[in-house]
This record gives structure tokens, sequence and C-alpha cells, in this order.
């Protein structure tokens, strides 16, 4: 079975996490996929296959070398996020000879290369597409379908010579709890790589570094009719608090290195608001200064308000990865050095996000990321391209591999 096919059969499962849940999967829809994958790969010849009661899977293929090489994992997440509709997908294989892609002709809903020029890339080729209305799900069940792709062709292929090789799959990554009771001893790794997210050719190593802020703001109401110097409207003092934040430091005014505050959610009323922020950085001395200004805009407010009337509630998140990676290059040449035996130039760009990877590098577990060949993740016209994953399943068997040579 090629990885495309095993992508849609996964897209099917609808397995957003969830924030709000306590329980680990936050959610049963991921359990639900788990159980199907351990399935599968008892069905492939993966004896040890199983879920854990966190929800996580861990399998291994069995090495076929009688010297000592190195054990390689593999890891991705079962979750998609729940912000955009994630039910009921309908996607389809769409042959891409150029030009706009029509998602969905009744609503309107067009995929163009002025808007997404790399898709450019993908003419001649085939993408997997959804109608438009919901995400795809290829973040990061790409990636589920590239490992257990490989998997099956080192279990069906003993000219393939390998060590063994450790598959992991975690729910909640994208609720930024993938890696919380991610068993390491148990998935027995040497070092792995995440295979989650970008074009074919990603091997990437450098991620922001992450911080959440809860901004919590305490109102005053009283009859608009008399309330002249004595209401305090929560709403107004959030859009106070936003004004008070860089204007073109958002997601959709930086680039590459640069950071950001992220306003994801607003809640409230004139007595009691919420907002949510992310904050991201490369540098964490920036990242520091972040949460610094947040910091200030709140001192400033209460100035204004009254002591009280602005709470933050900062969290620190992931870490980036470059650090802890200078002494481990190899894992990262060996990589590179595949997708040029590939005939493709490897691309190692900063992450703009995180990985379950980040946060299992500095538990211990060294865990760089590579692409699955699929791109706008997170939104309604996520697509991956057929032959694109193809080539990621054929970069996981070279790495494979390289470490038994």
């Amino acid at each position: 079975m090629r990885a495309y096919e095993r992508l849609l059969k996964y897209v099917t499962y609808p397995t957003a996490s969830d924030e709000t849940s306590k329980s680990c999967p936050s959610t049963p829809e991921q359990l639900e996929l788990g159980r199907a994958l351990v399935q599968e790969m008892k069905e492939l010849g993966i004896a040890d296959a199983a879920m854990d009661e966190n929800g996580y899977v861990y399998g291994t293929v069995p090495g076929n070398v009688d010297k000592k090489v190195p054990v390689v994992g593999f890891i991705a997440h079962m979750d998609v996020v729940r912000d955009v509709p994630f039910d009921n997908i309908r996607a389809r294989v769409h042959h891409y000879d150029g030009g706009d892609i029509v998602l969905n002709e009744e609503q309107g809903i067009v995929m163009s290369p002025d808007e997404f020029p790399e898709l450019k890339n993908y003419a001649g080729g085939d993408l997997i597409v959804t109608d438009g209305t919901t995400l795809l799900g290829a973040d990061d069940k790409a990636g589920i379908a590239e490992i257990m792709t490989m998997a099956e062709r080192l279990l069906r292929d003993p000219s393939i010579r390998h060590g063994d090789i450790k598959l992991g799959f975690t729910p909640d990554e994208e609720i930024g709890r993938g890696a919380d009771l991610f068993d390491i001893p148990r998935f027995g790794a040497d070092f792995a790589y995440t295979v989650d997210g970008a074009a074919f050719g990603a091997v990437e190593y450098e991620n922001f570094n992450a911080a959440s802020c809860k901004v919590s703001i305490r109102g005053k109401n009283i009859h608009p009719g008399s309330s002249k110097n004595k209401m305090k409207n929560a709403l107004l003092i959030a859009a106070e608090f936003s004004a008070l934040l860089p204007p073109a430091e958002t997601p959709a005014h930086t680039e590459m290195r640069e950071g950001f505050y992220h306003l994801t959610s607003v809640e409230g009323v004139v007595e009691q608001a919420e907002m949510r922020y992310i904050l991201r950085d490369h540098d964490s001395a920036v990242l520091e200064e972040r949460k610094k200004t947040m910091q200030r805009a709140a001192d400033f407010l209460n100035a204004r308000y009254g002591e009280g009337t602005v709470t933050l509630t900062l969290t620190d998140g992931y870490r980036n990865m470059a650090e802890a990676m200078r002494d481990h290059m190899h894992i990262i040449e060996t990589a590179r050095s595949a997708v040029r035996e590939l005939g493709s130039e490897p691309q190692s760009n900063p992450i703009r996000g995180g990985t379950d990877g980040a946060r299992l590098t500095y538990m211990g577990l060294i865990c760089p990321n590579l692409g699955t060949g699929s791109h706008n993740h997170h939104g309604k016209l996520e697509y991956a391209s057929v032959q694109a994953m193809d080539k990621c399943t054929d970069l996981l068997v070279k790495i494979a591999e390289a470490y038994a040579r």
C-alpha cells in the first residue's frame, strides 16, 4: 500500500485534540485511531505493537543485521487542530496540471498558486485535497502514513538492511501535550525523527521557543444610563491591552526567525473578559522580553483602572532544540545525505512552530523533524502531494538503511 492510500484512510478519524480536557488523550477519537494503528501494525507483523493507557502507540520493526547499530525511531502525532472543521472530511485525489484548483464549485472555494506559490512545484502530479470546508489532517496523518508504509517495506523486503526501527504515535501534540507522557525507555530508540509537516527534503532542527499567556480582565458593570466615571468595560480594556502590543509583531507580519504575539481567543462581557495569547521567538532572550512586554501592558492598565483589573498567567512551552542538537549533528547530516541520494537538495529552514521532537529532545531523546510533503496545515486549503509522500517514505527507508551500513 502506498502512503497516500493510508492517508485517505486515516483522515476519516476525527481526531481533534481538546485543550479543555484533563484526560490523556484529550479526546476518545484518538484512541480509536490508535487502536486501528495497533491492529494494522500487528497485521504487518509488528509483534510488540501496543497502545498504552494514555493513548501512545509503540512498535518495533526488528533489525536484520548481525552487527550492533543505532536504534532509530520515527514519530508522528495522531491529533489534528480543533479550531477548523475536522470531521466529515471529503478527501480526494486531484491530478494537478497547474493553475487554480476548484475545491468547491458550489461555494466558490478555490486554491490558487497566486496565493500559494509552492503549488507550482507539484504541476503534473497528484494532490490530495478536500472540498474546502474542512482541514485535511495531513498534519500529521501524512507522517503516520509514511512511517507505516516504511515499516511495511522494511518487513516485506529483506534485501533492505537495517537495525531495529522504533515507531511511535502520540496524542495531543496540537495542544502542546504530545510529549508529556511519552515513555522514552519503553520506546527504546537511541535517537529519533519526528515526521511532521513541510515539503519533502525538509530536515529541521531549529524551532521556536514558546510560551502562552492568559489575560484575565475584571470589569465593573453599571447601568449605562448612570455609568459615567464608574463603569469599567472589560471588553474595551481587552482592546486597549491588545493595542499596547507591537502591531507588526503578529503571525501575519512575520516570517523565518521573526517572533510574534498571537491573540488566539477573546471571550467575555462587560464584567469579565479573557484573552489568550501564544508568544514565540527563536531567541530565548527575546521571548523573555516578549513576556515582559505583556507584563508592562498589564501594569499600565492596572495603574489606569485599579490594581487587579488585569491579571496575567504566563506558561512556558517548548524550547528551541537547536542548542541541544549541536553535539548530535550526525543525525541531521545522515538525513541530508539521504535526501541528496534521492535527487533533491535538503532544506533546513527554521520551524515557525514546534513539534513533539522539540520537547523530546530536552527530555533526552534527540529528535529533529522531517517533512511529509504536505502544506497549508491548520486550514481548509490543506493538501498533500501523492508523489512527495512516496519520496518521504523513500527517505525514511534510506535513513533506516544508512545506520546499518
